[in-house]
């Protein structure tokens, strides 16, 4: 690590939190090298906190898959892996293709308009460039879709998958597509669920959700330099969601 980056306050966000995105932005930004071991103390003294939200943010990342801890030497980053991505958009169209079915089976005039006005939002954002707004909407909408489709335990799964994304350090925005192509994605799942019509709503989040997916594996594989064919890899490790 070279320069001399401090966690800059953020309002609403804890030490904890602040150094997980330090380390996701570090990662994304090649600032953090993969397999290149790092030390909690070094960590600590160049964003100039103490130790424990420094080692509690590591453990956190370390529960999603982004770094391991080597014994009484420090921690490394783990490479995303394509299977990891492809786990978790598995899961997800496993959860939420059948969430937008029952959410447009149960909207309502008042749902409806509460969609349409995350959208507003979205298109706020997309308009302004503003990158981590979206993506808490983003989350938003797709949290909201399952609050109506009445899957409680999907919420948490997705929002947790969702979050391990993020902190995998792969996003499509601003590489492969603008926000503004993100929320176009959505907008036929916001049409097909305030009309009712619950196969094409289905339909629509299958294919943001594999879109989003085949993207994000691409960069996955890319990002480990493997000679592998993304496409050929997504229809293997997704077989059957």
């Amino acid at each position: 690590m070279t320069s001399d980056p401090q966690v800059p306050a953020q309002h609403g966000r804890t030490l904890t939190e602040q150094v997980m995105d330090y380390v996701r932005s570090a990662v994304i930004s090649g600032e953090l090298k993969t397999d290149t071991l790092y030390s909690v103390y070094q960590l600590a003294d160049r964003l100039k906190i103490s130790r424990s939200p420094v080692r509690d943010g590591l453990l956190r990342l370390e529960e999603a898959g982004l770094v391991e801890f080597a014994r009484n030497r420090g921690f490394r980053i783990i490479p995303t892996q394509p299977k990891d991505v492809a786990e978790i958009f598995s899961l997800r169209l496993a959860l939420e293709v059948p969430a937008a079915f029952r959410a447009a089976q149960a909207c309502t005039p008042q749902i409806a308009a509460q969609l349409d006005e995350i959208v507003a939002g979205l298109a706020r954002c997309a308009a302004g460039d503003l990158t981590e707004e979206f993506f808490d909407l983003d989350q938003q909408l797709h949290d909201f879709i399952l609050e109506v489709a009445q899957s409680n335990r999907g919420r948490n799964i997705v929002n947790r998958l969702r979050v391990a994304t993020r902190l995998l350090g792969v996003s499509t925005a601003g590489k492969q597509r603008t926000l503004g192509d993100i929320m176009a994605e959505h907008e036929p799942i916001i049409t097909a669920i305030s009309s009712g019509n619950a196969p094409a709503a289905a339909l629509a989040m299958r294919q943001h959700l594999v879109a989003t997916g085949k993207l994000l594996l691409a960069q996955a594989v890319q990002g480990q330099g493997l000679d592998l064919d993304p496409e050929n890899l997504w229809t293997e490790l997704t077989a059957g969601y």
